[in-house]
């Protein structure tokens, strides 16, 4: 929470300077990514303002910018188009439930089972998804466009090898609303698209009727809206935490996240996330603290309030060539180089997460990445391999090395003991081999059984009371001799 008893004064400056740069930058991204669901610019401005401030006040990470994204924007877009504004909200209020309930219940700290190569994957297919929903603006435009638009991309390249004390972004803004406004350059801008006057932001519950037909098409996008805005906030938290060198809380984003999407979709606002560029922005140019994430978010509603008729004013085709740019800046280009190198189910599921994000949605791509990166790594740990020893006595001992779970379970009950060609006297060593799940007890109390029907002795070695205690529970046929390892086994399962 953001206290004057534990604010650190002597950045007071940078923190507002960098707010002020930032909130600037900000409008841009939040009027375009408000046309790609063809919704009023004042939608994704409200949006920045209220998500912005309440997680710059209690997010997980101080200096930390959210407004509305691209990888939101675009999961909005089909509801947007299919029912409309006011069922965006109401699934805007479901996702920020959904999202604080995930918070509260401690499970930010999932974000680590992303692995990089689906995180890549991700990141890919959302800068493509981005800058393919940017195609639509060039139907029927005049040459004009083209010319700003490339012109935008060229400022926006350059400039920040000489200088970047100013975003590009805002000095593409600048420069060419100037340029269109007193040449008469015929071109769109942004008035074209709808009223973009107004004032602070009204609480309204949405004009949709919130019964069982409503819940039941908005739960999939607030389910979908709630990961992605989570996964992008969480992945933002993870780079600003190694920028600063400092631990943020990702519980305590999931719960901020959410607070500030159910509190956008009261007040007209949609559904949005932390911001990788924008923060980046703001840590860079010295905003350290809270207050730097808070001024971005005042400071944009007060040019909205007060200056909404020269926004109007921007041409469209600048907002394009800014998200061009965003999406060239967002790929991960060094994914590209590293496919040759990369293990091929690395490889794999960089490219599936990639076309999976361009062609469904972000979510379920993230999920396939992490299903598929776990179907892997079981498919390579299941790997059992075995030693054999006979006694003094006779008694045959198999050492095993490896982990017993389900993965390799078949394996341990079909291929590794040679029951009818065994002495009377058999051991299993388990020094080397973990027991993971009850598939892995069951496929022991199935191999006991062979030996028991052939009238043999199998005793197990080196198990841990934990899981003496789950075999006499769940095997009927199992015994075990009697020592006491350090390790600890059945219970994780």
């Amino acid at each position: 929470m953001f206290t004057l008893k534990n604010y650190d004064v002597s950045n007071t400056k940078n923190d507002l300077l960098s707010g002020s740069v930032v909130a600037v930058a900000l409008i841009p991204e939040a009027i375009a990514f408000s046309l790609v669901a063809n919704f009023s610019p004042l939608v994704g401005l409200y949006t920045a303002f209220i998500l912005g401030l309440i997680t710059a006040l209690i997010g997980g990470k101080p200096g930390m910018i959210s407004g509305a994204t691209g990888s939101m924007v675009v999961v909005l877009a089909s509801l947007a188009q299919s029912h409309g504004l006011q069922y965006v909200l109401w699934a805007t209020i479901l996702t920020g439930l959904i999202q604080m309930t995930i918070g509260l219940a401690r499970l930010g700290k999932l974000i680590r089972f992303v692995p990089q190569p689906a995180i890549f994957g991700f990141v890919n297919g959302l800068a493509v998804v981005i800058a393919m929903s940017q195609f639509r603006f060039f139907k029927e435009a005049h040459e004009s466009m083209y010319l700003l638009v490339l012109t935008t991309m060229l400022i926006m390249y350059f400039l920040p090898k000489y200088t970047k004390a100013i975003p590009g972004g805002l000095v593409a803004i600048v420069i060419l609303t100037l340029v269109v406004y007193f040449s008469g350059i015929e071109t769109k801008t942004v008035a074209d698209l709808g009223n973009i006057s107004g004032g602070l932001p009204k609480f309204a519950l949405p004009n949709a009727p919130l019964n069982l037909d409503t819940l039941i098409t908005i739960l999939p996008y607030s389910v979908i809206l709630a990961l992605v805005g989570l996964i992008e906030s969480l992945l933002t938290l993870s780079v600003l935490d190694e920028m600063s060198e400092k631990r943020g809380s990702g519980n305590k984003e999931c719960v901020a996240q959410g607070i500030g999407n159910a509190t956008c979709g009261l007040f007209g606002g949609m559904a949005g996330c932390a911001m990788i560029g924008q923060s980046i922005i703001n840590f860079t140019s010295g905003g350290l603290t809270r207050l730097s994430s808070a001024t971005a978010a005042i400071l944009l509603i007060t040019f909205v309030v007060q200056l909404s008729s020269i926004i109007g004013t921007i041409p469209i085709a600048v907002l394009v060539g800014i998200m061009f740019m965003v999406s060239i800046e967002t790929f991960e280009w060094a994914s590209v180089a590293r496919l040759q190198k990369m293990h091929k189910a690395d490889a794999f599921i960089l490219i599936t997460v990639t076309i999976i994000t361009i062609f469904f949605d972000l979510a379920i791509a993230v999920l396939s990445g992490v299903v598929i990166s776990a179907l892997v790594f079981a498919y390579q740990q299941a790997k059992l391999t075995k030693r054999t020893r006979i006694e003094a006595d006779g008694t045959k001992v198999y050492e095993l090395n490896g982990p017993l779970f389900f993965g390799s379970a078949t394996q341990f009950s079909n291929d590794i003991f040679d029951a009818k060609q065994d002495p009377q006297n058999v051991v299993i060593d388990f020094t080397n081999t973990r027991v993971m799940d009850s598939s892995g007890v069951e496929a022991i109390d199935k191999v006991t059984k062979k030996y028991t029907e052939l009238g043999k002795s199998l005793k197990l070695r080196h198990l841990s009371d934990d899981c003496i205690e789950a075999l006499q529970n769940a095997g009927r046929f199992c015994t075990h001799e009697v020592d006491n390892p350090t390790y600890k086994v059945a219970r994780d399962y």
